[in-house]
C-alpha cells in the first residue's frame, strides 16, 4: 500500500514529515500549552515549523524535535510558532459596552484590576484601557490592567503599542483621535497608542496551564477570550478552577462568541451573551 502523503516529501513538502512526528507535535503542544491539535491541523503545523526547520538547518521535522528535547529557548519559539493570534480593536463590542456600564456603577473606588489573559499583540488590552477612559471620561482612570500570553513575540508588539494605521480604519475617528499618534514622515502608514494607555498596563507571560500565575487578586474582571477553544474540556476547567480565587464575587469573566462554560456551572454562571459571574456570586449584581 502507498504511503500517506504525510509520511514524505514532495515537490510540495521541503521537509520529510510523519504521522509520526505529527503526533509528536501534538502531544508536545498539549503538554507545553494545553492546546488540542486535531488532524486537520497538519497542514498548518507543516506551514508554521518549517520555517524554524530552515532557520535551526534541520533537514527533518525528526532532527527538529530532537532539538526541542535539548535546546529550552527553541521550545519557547515552537510554542509562539503554532499559537494563534488573531485580534483586533474593540473585538465583540458588546463586551466593552458592558464594561464600561459596570466601571461607571463602580465608581472611582481604587484600583480596580482587570486581567486580560490573552492579550495576543495588545488590541484587547488597549480597548480595555481605552474603555475605562471612556468610562471615567479621563486619561487617568483609576484602573492597572495586566496583559498576558503565552507568546514572548506578540506581548513585545504589544507593548511597543505600533499598529499599521489599517488597523484602527474601521474606528471610530474621535476615538483615534482621542487615543492614537499618527506617524510622520517614512513611518505615516503607523500609529502609536498614547503613552497614557500604555501606563495603565502591565505586559507579561503567562502560561494559562500553570498550577500558579503571576497575577495577584482580588480581580474585578477577567477576559479570557477566543483562547479556550483551543483547549479541551478538562484543561479548560482546570484553567477556570485557576481564575474563580482571583475573581472578586461580583466579578466577571468575559469569553469568546464561541465559548461556553456550561461544563464548569460549579465554578462560573452565565450572565448571557458570553459573559461569566462566579457561581457564588450574589445575584443582585446584574
Amino acid at each position: 500500500m502507498a504511503p500517506s502523503p504525510i509520511d514524505t516529501a514532495t515537490p510540495l513538502r521541503e521537509f520529510q514529515f510523519t504521522t509520526a512526528d505529527f503526533e509528536k507535535i501534538r502531544r508536545l503542544i498539549h503538554q507545553q500549552a494545553g492546546i488540542s491539535l486535531s488532524p486537520a491541523k497538519q497542514d498548518m503545523v507543516y506551514s508554521r515549523l518549517s520555517r524554524r526547520l530552515r532557520a535551526c538547518g534541520d533537514k527533518t521535522f525528526a532532527e527538529y524535535l530532537e532539538r526541542l528535547e535539548r535546546n529550552k529557548a527553541e521550545v519557547e519559539t515552537f510554542v509562539n510558532s503554532l499559537t494563534t493570534n488573531l485580534t483586533s480593536f474593540f473585538r465583540e463590542a458588546h463586551h466593552f459596552e458592558i464594561l464600561v456600564e459596570r466601571l461607571q456603577k463602580m465608581g472611582t473606588r481604587q484600583p480596580i484590576k482587570i486581567w486580560c489573559a490573552a492579550a495576543s499583540t495588545g488590541e484587547e488590552p488597549y480597548s480595555i484601557a481605552m474603555a475605562a477612559c471612556e468610562a471615567f471620561n479621563s486619561m487617568t482612570p483609576p484602573v492597572q490592567i495586566v496583559a498576558s500570553d503565552i507568546d514572548t513575540q506578540v506581548l513585545a508588539q504589544g507593548e511597543a503599542g505600533v499598529y499599521r494605521a489599517d488597523r484602527i480604519e474601521r474606528m471610530d475617528p474621535a476615538r483615534v483621535r482621542r487615543f492614537f499618534l499618527k506617524g510622520v514622515g517614512s513611518q505615516t502608514d503607523q500609529v502609536r497608542v498614547r503613552p497614557e494607555l500604555q501606563r495603565m498596563i502591565s505586559f507579561r507571560r503567562v502560561n494559562l496551564l500553570d498550577a500558579r500565575y503571576s497575577v495577584s487578586g482580588p480581580l474585578d474582571f477577567i477576559f479570557c477570550r477566543n483562547v479556550m477553544i483551543y483547549f479541551d474540556k478538562p484543561t479548560q476547567y482546570g484553567i477556570l478552577q485557576r481564575f474563580a480565587p482571583l475573581l472578586r464575587p461580583e466579578g466577571l469573566l468575559f469569553a469568546g462568541h464561541s465559548e461556553s462554560f456550561l461544563h464548569a456551572a460549579d465554578l462560573f454562571r452565565s450572565r448571557g451573551r458570553t459573559v461569566y459571574e462566579r457561581s457564588d456570586a450574589p445575584r443582585d449584581t446584574r
